[in-house]
């Protein structure tokens, strides 16, 4: 599976360390920036990883910013892509299993790096419950 993760500078270290955990797990990772804490506009990251999960190049994608804001509004703005903002494992695991999320999105300034990670596992390992929840995103325009 291919993992395309992206982040502004807020979320440029967790990012580094979710890449080497990713690649622990046997994971493929596409990584769209930045690589620097010099401040820098979400948009221009989010857009190029948004663009390889709807073309297929990356199964599924993982975003970081301050507040996750930022990145979920510019991510939802592509067809496609149902970006769910998670800040714990709770909300991680329903974003998958109620929305189906393909692009994961976390508020780096307000979680731990051992959050992160952990929400990362359980939306990783969590599957789409389908019926009622399908039925809903059917309803949300593409």
């Amino acid at each position: 599976m291919t993992i395309a993760i992206c982040s502004d500078h807020a979320g440029v270290e967790y990012k580094a360390k979710l890449i080497s955990y990713l690649l622990g797990k046997g994971y493929e990772v596409l990584n769209f920036g930045t690589d620097s804490t010099e401040s820098m506009d979400y948009t221009d990251v989010a857009h190029p990883m948004a663009a390889a999960v709807e073309a297929g190049e990356a199964d599924l994608g993982i975003a970081l910013c301050g507040t996750g804001n930022g990145m979920a509004m510019t991510l939802n703005h592509h067809k496609g892509i149902r970006a769910g903002l998670a800040w714990n494992t709770a909300i991680g695991k329903l974003v998958k299993e109620h929305n189906n999320a393909n692009v994961l999105v976390m508020p780096a300034r307000f979680i731990s790096y051992r959050m992160a990670v952990s929400i990362v596992r359980v939306w990783l390992t969590t599957e789409f419950a389908g019926g009622r929840h399908q039925r809903r995103i059917d309803k949300i325009p593409v």
